[in-house]
């Protein structure tokens, strides 16, 4: 007799495991199929340029900090040798105090008229009376000036404890900005890193190509003064040298190391930072450029260089590049500087 079951049908819970697993399939599938294409040779360069540039912001900032601590430090030590020598003379106008102090007890230790009366000597009894008025004027005159001395000290106790303060949120921010520059170029490598061997030989050639040119054409055009053409000769000598950030040579600079380095080989001390090289001369427009004139770009002043002539910039450009020429239209041009 034939058997009239019914076939096992599938467990509710099996159904929507499957559904539920075909439906992750389709979505991993469309995912896939909308995913970003691998970036190119071109946009790998360009994303890693912002960030050199990033880092380069950054590097200013930290040159300013980094100066800003130097300077803080030494006022520091400057006030605490002076709170020290100050308790040195502190300490000896109290001994001088104590020393009249012990004279006019030898001198005046009981009523004037008794001593009177008991002075067989009245002569000798007044010129006594007369050296202990000398004394009590002199005690009285370095009291006062104790008094100031001690004023002078708290002053200069509080002053040192402030630019402590101030030094010690100055190192913080020494600190963040150098975790800022690390984060910034090792997020660069990471991107370069990406890049197919063939890709990075073909970056590595134009950077290459970029580094040798020493020969280029800069015109005829000459320096303002004698400093600026010791300056600009200066950074010629250092065409090659690799951009480390924070560097002010002699064997690597950041852009505002080269162009203060420069400077300081023709007698001339710059600012350490390319914005505050912006206020170390006179400004100029981009016609009135000169050789050995500093110029800088980016609305924040935040890069540097030399102008060498014929439209062309000596510079330290990046981290990852080396000290060369390149042509002033380059980067976004705001004005010079003649020093």
């Amino acid at each position: 007799m034939a058997s009239h079951r019914r076939p096992k049908q599938p467990s509710r819970a099996r159904v929507t495991v499957l559904t539920a697993t075909a439906a992750a399939a389709v979505a991993l599938t469309s995912q896939a199929a909308h995913a970003d294409p691998k970036p190119t040779k071109e946009q790998v360069k360009a994303k890693v340029d912002k960030l050199y540039e990033q880092a380069e912001v950054a590097t200013e900032k930290y040159n300013g900090a980094k100066e800003k601590q130097e300077q803080l430090q030494e006022q520091v030590e400057d006030l605490q040798d002076k709170v020290a020598r100050g308790q040195e003379e502190l300490n000896e106008m109290r001994n001088g105090l104590g020393a009249m102090a012990s004279a006019q007890y030898r001198n005046g230790g009981i009523d004037p008229s008794m001593q009177l009366l008991l002075s067989s000597d009245p002569d000798n009894y007044l010129e006594r009376a007369s050296a202990l008025d000398q004394l009590t004027s002199k005690q009285a005159a370095a009291l006062q000036k104790i008094a100031e001395k001690q004023r002078t000290q708290q002053q200069q106790r509080t002053e040192a404890k402030e630019k402590l303060g101030e030094l010690a949120e100055t190192r913080k921010t020494l600190g963040e900005k150098k975790e800022q520059i690390k984060g910034k170029l090792a997020k660069a490598q990471e991107l370069l890193n990406s890049l197919t061997a063939k890709e990075r030989e073909a970056l590595e050639a134009k950077e290459r190509a970029n580094r040798n040119n020493e020969r280029v054409n800069l015109g005829n055009d000459v320096p303002e003064s004698q400093r600026a053409a010791v300056a600009l000769s200066a950074a010629q000598t250092k065409i090659g040298a690799p951009y480390v950030w924070g560097a002010t040579g002699p064997s690597s600079f950041d852009c505002s190391g080269l162009t203060s380095w420069a400077y300081a080989q023709a007698g001339v001390s710059l600012d350490r930072t390319s914005e505050a090289q912006a206020n170390n001369g006179v400004r100029i427009g981009q016609s009135q450029l000169k050789p050995g004139d500093l110029v800088f770009f980016y609305g924040d002043l935040h890069h540097v260089g030399l102008y060498a002539g014929n439209g062309q910039v000596l510079h330290a450009p990046k981290p990852g590049a080396n000290v060369r020429y390149e042509s002033i239209n380059n980067m976004p041009f705001q004005f010079g500087v003649r020093i």
